[in-house]
């Protein structure tokens, strides 16, 4: 079974895909950016508040299907610079203080809307 996910705390998506797809007993984010979702703009800061956003935005998704970051297995972490590694952690580890999920991170040339960072991951949905 497929279920689309949608939350109205999280920024709509600025493209033709979902916020999040549930199949297979698994939760499929899509990559969250720093947009406020109040405002549908980029979070005024750095790096620093530019991932709370995306994390708070993925907080959103995942409550919007029922679950929260303890069930996040995998994520995958897009950086526009790698040299701001050390402080998007400082506050990505907040959200995961213990079990952390397994993790990719890398640099990119670019992300959308010329983006510092951007999320995606994958979470146990049963």
């Amino acid at each position: 079974m497929r279920k689309v996910i949608h939350s109205v705390n999280a920024p709509k998506a600025v493209g033709p895909y979902s916020q999040a797809i549930c199949a297979g007993g698994f939760l499929f984010t899509s990559g969250q950016l720093p947009i406020d979702p109040a405002t549908g703009k980029f979070t005024e800061g750095g790096i620093k508040e530019h991932t709370r956003q995306v994390m708070e935005n993925l907080k959103a998704v995942l409550e919007g299907a029922g679950i929260d970051f303890s069930k996040v297995v995998k994520t995958t972490v897009y950086l526009d610079d790698i040299r701001n590694f050390s402080r998007f952690n400082e506050v990505y580890a907040e959200y995961f203080p213990s079990q952390q999920p397994a993790r990719s991170a890398l640099q990119v040339a670019a992300l959308p809307l010329g983006a510092m960072v951007e999320i995606e991951m994958i979470a146990l949905a049963e």
